[in-house]
């Protein structure tokens, strides 16, 4: 019997492994939806990239299935899988101009020329490119490389489209930018999507879901907030940038609310986990008193300012509270504060705020 989540999804990836070089995929299982945008989150090294190459057909998988749109496509060649690939680099063709560039997988499948260049030209105006269509690629800028690449990828309406760290060569102005314009032609042209990305704030920005790799292996899957607010372990929550890491034993219960001993501090937190646990407390949900007021927070430590840095576009406070925490505040809350190093504040947290695996 099929499941209702394998019945809505267009692709789905059974225990896949693969050995290359360095790298390895272990035991792989997704469910990409249709019209969904998943996001594949990792360090460098997690076998990202090709867990991509093994789903577009570059190279086949030592075990395991691999199924698009209820076809088995596990040792089909790329041409065969109705999928479009923007790797990294691009892989544009620099004796090529841009036209020819994006029209190249339709005439390689043997489209009129009359069509091809009808359908570049479509694309091209949907896509706000069509001004660049007579250039050559060595005349593009990142940001317009990337935009070429996509059409190219688009062109020839691919069932799934395959993005590997595409955001990844360019400076962080254009980043943001071209972050937003794939959300606006995915609105527009509603394709299915999986991006690869070291970057959780790219993965939180455009993913309906996210997919954790690390080491080769798929560790959480889910929405993207719901992962980084309730990692599933050390490694997510560290590379999330929980920051605030610390080893702890749950040693009294209210209902859902534990009390959890740091090594000689107690802290409160909403889970039914018991016994040693490990806690995470991101740094941007942690608010500083000057004093110890009645606030909501369940949970509020004494501590003392050590450094104070700046981490655009927040400024980190590094605080000795008994163990180290780091606080993430907007400069203005900074000034309003008059906060400097070696003053005494309160540090407060609510216990939903504290994540325990």
């Amino acid at each position: 019997m099929i499941d209702e989540m394998t019945s809505r999804s267009l692709l789905s990836l059974k225990s896949v492994s693969k050995s290359w070089k360095s790298f390895r995929i272990r035991d792989v299982s997704l469910e990409v939806r249709r019209e969904e945008y998943f996001v594949v989150m990792g360090p460098t090294g997690a076998g990202k990239t090709l867990l991509l190459q093994l789903i577009a057909g570059i190279h086949y998988p030592d075990s395991g299935k691999i199924i698009l749109d209820d076809v088995d496509v596990t040792y089909l060649p790329p041409e065969r899988r109705s999928i479009g690939y923007v790797p990294q680099n691009y892989a544009l063709f620099p004796h090529m101009s841009v036209k020819d560039n994006i029209g190249y997988g339709l005439r390689i499948r043997g489209h009129p020329r009359d069509e091809v260049e009808k359908r570049v030209r479509e694309l091209s105006d949907k896509l706000r490119i069509e001004h660049l269509l007579e250039r050559r690629v060595s005349t593009l800028s990142g940001g317009e490389q990337q935009r070429v690449a996509l059409a190219r990828a688009l062109i020839i309406e691919p069932k799934i489209l395959l993005l590997d760290e595409p955001l990844s060569a360019l400076d962080p102005e254009t980043r943001e930018e071209v972050r937003d314009y794939l959300k606006e032609v995915r609105r527009m042209l509603g394709f299915t999507a999986i991006h690869v990305t070291h970057d959780f704030i790219e993965a939180v920005d455009l993913g309906d879901r996210m997919a954790a790799m690390f080491n080769g292996e798929i560790l959480q899957v889910g929405e993207p907030m719901e992962i980084i607010m309730n990692p599933r372990n050390e490694l997510i929550a560290s590379f999330t940038g929980a920051k605030n890491l610390f080893k702890g034993e749950v040693v009294a219960r209210r209902g859902e609310l534990a009390e959890i001993d740091l090594g000689g501090m107690r802290v409160y937190a909403a889970t039914k986990r018991s016994g040693k646990v490990m806690v995470a407390i991101r740094p941007e949900n942690i608010v500083i008193l000057l004093e110890k007021a009645r606030i909501s927070a369940r949970n509020i430590l004494e501590g003392v300012i050590e450094e104070i840095s700046e981490k655009p576009p927040y400024v980190s406070l590094k605080i000795d509270a008994g163990l180290p925490f780091t606080v993430y505040l907007t400069r203005n809350a900074l000034e309003d504060l008059n906060l400097r190093v070696g003053k005494r504040v309160y540090l407060a947290f609510k216990a939903s705020a504290v994540s325990v695996f």
